[in-house]
């Protein structure tokens, strides 16, 4: 094991997902999605949230999960009976966004990647991860247990891939805090953290704000500075409400004049 800090973060993939998740990438040195695990139906893999003038609305990847047991993330296929969910899509961010200072700075691209014909939906889920990460500047090592000889029971395999990855801290989201075996880690030698992320605030086309939506929301708002933005924590849920000062920086040519 490492003799200086060197931190990792699991998580299963998203469909774009929301700040915290890539807060937690920021803090890795490596990041592992947990690909090979049960597809939960009515999680985060296939849907997220965005802003529209009604408030927050979901966008849906369709998918072939019906009768097939209990697949695993890896496994699950993008039900093409359904041909113009992307489109429909694609409809509803123009109409959230289009006004918005920085449309043009990620639409394209992202559109780009939603309408190529995928067969599984991790790899469209891994595919827009790596663009928004690419366009929000943040670069970290990248691992899939689907690839990795991972073994262990639930929290025994994250002892196994922070062993493997030669990390000696593993940084992990809230909710595992109830769950995850203290005592197995700290006899790894391996310290845990949990985090404790405040979402930002930032100016949004369609107030009041609304937090803890996909991190496009925040993109299309703030542009080049939503890394900045979504890292700042508690401290930008503080003192980044829409100020007039915050404004200017995250939209001061925003087209919409909202």
């Amino acid at each position: 094991m490492t003799d200086h800090r060197r931190t990792c973060v699991v998580l299963q993939p998203g469909y774009l997902p929301w700040a915290g998740f890539f807060e937690q990438m920021h803090r890795a040195d490596v990041f592992v999605y947990l690909d090979d695990v049960q597809f939960d139906k009515h999680g985060w893999r296939n849907r997220n949230r965005i802003k529209g003038p009604n408030g927050p609305q979901w966008v849906t990847v369709p998918v072939r999960a019906h009768g097939l047991g209990k697949p695993l993330i890896n496994e699950v296929a993008i039900d093409h009976t359904r041909a113009n969910w992307g489109r429909k899509q694609l409809n509803a961010l123009r109409a959230a966004y289009s006004p918005c200072a920085h449309f043009d700075w990620l639409f394209p691209e992202l559109a780009d990647v939603i309408t190529r014909p995928w067969d599984l939906l991790v790899d469209l889920d891994l595919a827009a991860t790596e663009l928004l990460c690419r366009k929000l500047g943040l670069n970290r090592p990248i691992r899939r247990t689907a690839q990795m000889n991972v073994s262990g029971d639930r929290c025994g395999r994250l002892v196994d891939i922070c062993r493997q990855l030669d990390c000696n801290t593993y940084y992990s989201g809230a909710a595992a805090a109830d769950y995850l075996d203290h005592d197995l880690f700290a006899s790894a030698g391996i310290a845990v953290e949990f985090q404790d992320y405040a979402p930002p605030t930032y100016p949004q086309r369609f107030p009041p704000f609304a937090s803890h939506l996909s991190v496009v929301d925040l993109m299309f708002n703030c542009g080049p500075k939503s890394l900045e933005i979504l890292t700042s924590g508690a401290n930008a849920a503080e003192d980044s409400g829409p100020t007039l000062s915050r404004m200017h920086v995250c939209c001061a040519d925003d087209k919409s004049g909202s």
